[in-house]
């Protein structure tokens, strides 16, 4: 008996090691697949929507993507144009950083008694162990942009994939069960298509009220080319936790190089917290709601581990598909105490969130209506 479950511990762990080696080696396969799969669970309802207007298949697939792909190219021409505004004063952005420069060197001479000669000295060795670096840096650019291309090409190529034969694929899972177990199959389908889309869904919606709050704080406090960082802010939203703190902190960095003083970082630190507030005990519960049920001890977990296995992509597909593997788990009666231990108790909404729900419930009738 003790050799049994000496085995079958043996035999896990040989599993979990598979697919970890699997996953980690097999990254450009397995990367554009779970993007492309997400996003065809986004776009699902639009083409959907589209057929029951009578749009042939084919083309409402085409339609719900060049949609899609329509407004973050309206995204990515906004944050150029911002770019190319910001590179139109580059002279004055150039000065201030020699200033600042220059500070920084009057700082380490007068408190910490590094001279001026020393400091040129250190620079000067610097720049010669770096110099060898710029072309390589250059280079591995310029083939992570072809390599982002042609992914972004291969996802999209996926998506009108697996949403035009959704049907068989579904047919093929249905099949790979015993008959007894293909209602349970169909909704364990249903749900996990259903977590995606909440999750998805309501990111999207997340993303466009933080442009909207970090456009409105960001003028109010005086930063110059609010809206880029603005958009910065909610786009980096993607990545969970770290990714708005960042966004933050470039905002900051990059005031403060443009000369801002201490009120400007005060409104911009002020503009933070309140979108955090908002975000965490209005917008989170409202918006996104609880659709991937995860606790924050998973969360975590989830995206150290999935930053390790696939880099940022894991990091932005960490909780979605985690929401999805929980929901497989519940179905399946030997894995649902790993469901369990992901998982956590669902919250009930307080009286006014309720309230403010039952208004935007309304208003979605009304305009359906």
């Amino acid at each position: 008996m003790p050799q049994t479950k000496i085995f079958k511990t043996a035999a896990i762990l040989i599993v979990v090691t598979l697919v970890v080696l699997i996953l980690v080696y097999g990254k450009p396969f397995f990367v554009p697949i779970a993007f492309a799969g997400l996003l065809a669970m986004l776009l699902l309802p639009v083409s959907k929507w589209l057929q029951s207007k009578g749009v042939n298949k084919a083309v409402a697939i085409l339609l719900s993507m060049l949609t899609f792909v329509g407004f973050f190219a309206l995204v990515i021409w906004f944050i150029s144009w911002q770019i190319s505004d910001i590179a139109e004063n580059a002279s004055k952005l150039e000065q201030q950083v020699m200033e600042k420069y220059q500070q920084l060197r009057q700082l380490l001479s007068t408190e910490y008694g590094i001279s001026a000669e020393k400091q040129e000295q250190m620079l000067k060795e610097q720049q010669s162990s770096s110099s060898g670096k710029i072309s390589a840096v250059l280079t591995a650019v310029i083939s992570g942009f072809g390599g982002f291309l042609t992914n972004l090409l291969l996802v999209l190529v996926y998506v009108f994939l697996f949403t035009f034969f959704r049907d068989r694929i579904k047919g093929f899972i249905v099949r790979l069960v015993p008959a007894s177990e293909k209602d349970n199959t169909l909704d364990c389908i249903h749900k996990t298509q259903q977590v995606a889309q909440e999750y998805l869904k309501g990111l999207f919606l997340m993303i466009v009220f933080l442009w909207i709050m970090y456009s409105i704080g960001f003028s109010i406090a005086g930063v110059k080319n609010a809206f880029f960082f603005a958009i910065l802010c909610g786009l980096l939203e993607i990545i969970p936790f770290v990714g708005n703190l960042a966004g933050t902190a470039l905002t900051l960095m990059m005031s403060l190089v443009q000369g801002g003083e201490m009120n400007l970082v005060i409104g911009i630190l002020i503009t933070y917290g309140l979108v955090q507030f908002i975000q965490s005990y209005l917008l989170e519960p409202l918006v996104v709601g609880s659709g991937v049920n995860i606790n924050p001890m998973a969360t975590i977990v989830g995206l150290v581990a999935g930053e390790l296995l696939w880099g940022i992509p894991g990091m932005v597909m960490a909780i979605p598909l985690m929401g999805m593997i929980k929901v497989i788990f519940d179905h399946i009666p030997v894995m649902r105490p790993y469901a369990y231990l992901i998982g956590q108790e669902e919250k009930k909404d307080s009286n006014w969130q309720q309230s403010i729900k039952n208004i935007g419930s309304k208003i979605g009738k009304l305009f359906k209506s």
